[in-house]
């Protein structure tokens, strides 16, 4: 998979966990699953096992190869936190984040519940402004749970990834909330979102100072129903840090640690 992604709030991917399972409305339509399942038993390609859960150890040490800063979201084609990924493994996910702080990391998760648990346990990721930590909200039933979840967890930044939205979700607690992303579904099966529940998310994320970014309209022709909301686009961010990048050598040294980390999984 490239480094640069298509994904309107992130500028690049990394996924060193591929594949997942459904838990709930929210990943009836899951985008990453078609995808993977096209190249099912495509030999030597990335997703020849299809959307199977699998550790992808080679990849652990891809962001410290990476020169400039980026925003990165952290397995778009997985769930860190799904039951499958060793405990041992996340952390040393989070390891490589930690060392290669000068990017910025997106980590969304449905499994809020072992995001918490497992965050409760470790120390210094608090106190690790460029982890974002993320949970998805597609509608009350399922989604909104996860917000409290969230916030049960002892870190720096917390965001919400309501896509795709799919119900009227009412008023929502912000406390400690920093971003949230917005969205409609997208594909030929997508499900509709309606202009009003968008409008009160934007305005509960105004009244309450979050960052707000409004994804997408979506529908069967994403591209045709584009992201203006009331003639303007809404790209709003927390504040993140600014590093500089270590040179060449530091790097390799970091890379040769990580490698030595990865060849534990493989």
């Amino acid at each position: 998979m490239s480094e640069f992604s298509a994904i309107e709030w992130t500028d690049a991917t990394w996924n060193p966990v591929r594949g997942c399972t459904k838990i709930s409305q929210g990943c009836k339509h899951c985008y990453a699953e078609t995808f993977a399942e096209r190249f099912r038993n495509v030999k030597d390609h990335p997703y020849e096992r299809g959307f199977d859960l699998r550790l992808v150890p080679e990849k652990l040490a891809e962001p410290l190869r990476w020169r400039t800063p980026k925003k990165i979201f952290v397995n778009s084609m997985s769930d860190l936190f799904h039951e499958g990924v060793p405990d041992s493994y996340i952390t040393e996910v989070i390891n490589v984040m930690l060392r290669a702080s000068w990017h910025t990391y997106q980590v969304l998760t449905k499994r809020a519940e072992r995001l918490a648990k497992f965050l409760s346990k470790l120390d210094g990721v608090v106190e690790a402004p460029h982890i974002w930590w993320g949970v998805s909200v597609e509608n009350k039933k399922s989604g909104v749970p996860r917000i409290e979840q969230l916030r049960v967890a002892q870190v720096h930044t917390r965001f919400l990834s309501i896509e795709p939205l799919l119900e009227d979700l009412g008023t929502i607690d912000l406390r400690s909330i920093s971003w949230v992303i917005v969205g409609g579904e997208s594909g030929p099966k997508a499900r509709p979102m309606k202009r009003e529940w968008v409008i009160s998310l934007r305005d509960q994320c105004a009244a309450a100072g979050v960052s707000f970014f409004f994804k997408q309209w979506g529908g069967k022709n994403k591209a045709a129903t584009g992201r203006l909301l009331d003639g303007l686009t809404y790209d709003e961010y927390p504040a993140s840090q600014v590093k500089d990048v270590p040179s060449l050598q530091e790097r390799e040294k970091l890379i040769k640690t990580v490698n030595t980390v990865s060849a534990a999984f493989a």
